[in-house]
């Protein structure tokens, strides 16, 4: 048998990493996905799920969970970063084609 050698993060190590707002929105977006994809109505209210995915100990999850949690931490990290550093601006959305939009994403899913 082969052996090869491979390149691994040292245990002590923390990084910090440049973000720019279309890494994050892309990050939100495959979060969302990954909720859409483990998320059902029978498992209570989305936050609720969330949190109960959250508390469990990381080794209990599956394989999507794993990628939900990680994803959700990678998008808080950002985020507390950018309240930090007064990265966010206000806008104002219709909420009216925000729920219409969700709608036809959850239609698209079912499909």
């Amino acid at each position: 048998m082969e052996n090869k050698k491979v390149k691994e993060l040292k245990d002590d190590v923390i990084l910090d990493i440049k973000v720019n707002k279309s890494y994050y929105m892309m990050a939100k977006a495959a979060l969302f996905t990954l909720l859409n994809d483990v998320y059902s109505k029978e498992k209570g209210k989305p936050e609720e799920f969330i949190q109960s995915i959250l508390k469990r100990k990381y080794e209990e999850l599956n394989d999507k969970e794993r990628a939900f949690y990680t994803l959700t931490l990678l998008i808080g990290e950002i985020e507390k970063q950018a309240l930090e550093n007064d990265a966010f601006e206000e806008k104002e959305i219709d909420v009216e084609k925000l729920k219409a939009n969700l709608k036809k994403s959850e239609e698209s899913n079912e499909d």
